[in-house]
């Protein structure tokens, strides 16, 4: 077995973690960012007349509740340029985290906006000596773009509360999408309440302009990388169905024909949203891995059926249109930072691991994969991936089995009896990077086992599938 040592392994390992720091830096300049263009709009309020407020209660009332907006509307637009789907922020720390960041700043987006809609109806009320349902009534003759401001925040509410778990499991996937499109309306129909009621964004002001540039950079982005390129790389590559390969009951791989694919730039692991355009398919887009890697001409994705939408995916007809965005997602290659490559797959997770192995140049010897299913018919692609294996030098070790009853492990009932650890799969865990793909509470537990044994969180990098 080659050893680590080498020089050619040395200068790959160094450069690995030179691209991980870099990548750590530019995600800490998303935040520093954030947070900062949260600091300028309220320094530029603070600046421009807001200090002069807080001379007395209602000013201090108000100009409180002025801040709130500030900071609830300027999180609102960092939400939207997160789910933009931006390359340089997919690239830094992935659409998954990007998105789930998006999901944790909107509540507390919605509670600085209903604080500012409070504390300004109090502010001004104290002013006028009206009570808060009065000021409330005032405020909705006298100022004409203030409906629209309640009716925004009406719509935000809603978006926040179909996005709580418990509520979105009530909803289908279709529904609760249709209403979080709500939240760009939510957005744009309150920009006229900031732009006419009152001086703070006043025409020809520093603080207006500044704000005009956060909407144009949010919708910019979301106009642009949402939409425009889909639809320009689904014009440009034309891809259609072939051909429906079975793969195991309720499993089948769709092998795709298509013009310049390989100018696509797909990195092993990654995966695309795809929509497939005919009847009872076309309203939906899914997220699904590669499972081999293009070439110019063909690509294929493997799809197991887990609902309504990919139930439908296994008989979809040859010639089907399919339009395409992405390719999206950082488990990929280009994020290990460690001399050794450890693979976890379970299920369907299997196909971003299949074409992480087959993109990633690997010594003898460097990757260790273990292959997960609860019983045969689970062996997705295996013989592939013993293949890649075979051609790489890596080892393979597979386990079938469900999980001991009432145990908190990822391991089979047979490898926990047998006292499998993840140190006896993975020797070297310690100094790999562990790529996981399979469903969410088994890759927590994996993950779990992982940083008991040694590794760093930053070593670790998941893709969280249904089994």
């Amino acid at each position: 077995m080659t050893q680590l040592t080498t020089p050619g392994i040395t200068a790959a390992t160094r450069t690995r973690a030179r691209n991980g720091r870099r990548r750590a830096n530019a995600g800490d300049l998303l935040v520093v960012l954030s947070w900062t263009s949260v600091a300028v709009a309220i320094s530029l309020y603070l600046a421009y007349g807001g200090a002069a407020d807080f001379t007395s209660l209602s000013g201090i009332v108000s100009g409180i509740g002025i801040i709130g907006g500030l900071i609830g509307t300027d999180l609102i637009l960092v939400m939207l340029v997160l789910a933009a789907r931006l390359p340089f922020i997919d690239r830094t720390v992935g659409q998954d985290r990007a998105i789930a960041v998006h999901r944790s700043l909107g509540k507390p987006a919605l509670y600085f906006l209903l604080a500012h809609g409070v504390l300004l109806t109090l502010g001004y009320g104290i002013s006028a000596g009206l009570d808060p349902v009065a000021e409330t009534i005032s405020l909705f003759s006298t100022v004409a773009d203030m409906p629209l401001a309640y009716l925004g925040l009406g719509l935000l509410i809603m978006v926040v509360v179909t996005s709580l778990v418990a509520v979105r499991r009530r909803f289908a996937y279709e529904a609760w999408h249709l209403i979080h499109l709500l939240s760009y309306a939510a957005v744009l129909v309150a920009v006229p309440h900031q732009l006419s009621a009152g001086g703070v964004l006043a025409d020809g002001s520093w603080q207006r302009a500044y704000w005009i540039v956060l909407f144009v950079v949010a919708f910019g982005a979301i106009a642009w990388f949402r939409f425009a390129v889909p639809a320009i790389r689904t014009a440009r590559h034309g891809l259609r169905v072939t051909g429906i390969e079975p793969v195991a009951p309720g499993v089948s791989s769709i092998h795709l024909s298509g013009r310049d694919l390989d100018r696509l730039q797909v990195a092993g692991g990654q995966y695309a949203i795809w929509r497939f355009w005919s009847r009872g398919t076309w309203w939906h887009a899914h997220p699904i891995s590669f499972s081999a890697m293009p070439t110019g001409t063909s690509a294929r994705i493997t799809v197991r059926e887990l609902g309504r939408g990919t139930g439908r995916l296994g008989r979809i007809r040859a010639g089907t249109f399919v339009s395409i965005e992405g390719p999206y997602g950082v488990f990929t290659d280009a994020a290990r930072t460690s001399p050794y490559l450890a693979v976890i797959a379970a299920g369907i997770g299997i196909t971003p691991a299949r074409t992480l192995l087959e993109q990633s140049t690997l010594r003898h010897g460097e990757a260790t994969v273990l292959l997960r299913g609860t019983d045969n018919d689970q062996r997705y692609l295996w013989n592939e991936v013993f293949a890649l294996a075979a051609r790489d030098g890596s080892s393979v070790y597979t386990m079938l089995g469900h999980r001991p009853r009432g145990a908190s492990t990822w391991l089979s009932q047979e490898a926990a009896g047998r006292g499998v650890t993840i140190e006896s799969v993975f020797p070297r865990i310690a100094e790999s990077d562990l790529f996981i793909c399979g469903p969410q509470p088994w890759a927590d537990l994996v993950i779990r086992d992982a940083l008991a044994a040694g590794i760093s969180r930053r070593q670790i990098h998941v893709e969280k599938f249904e089994s």
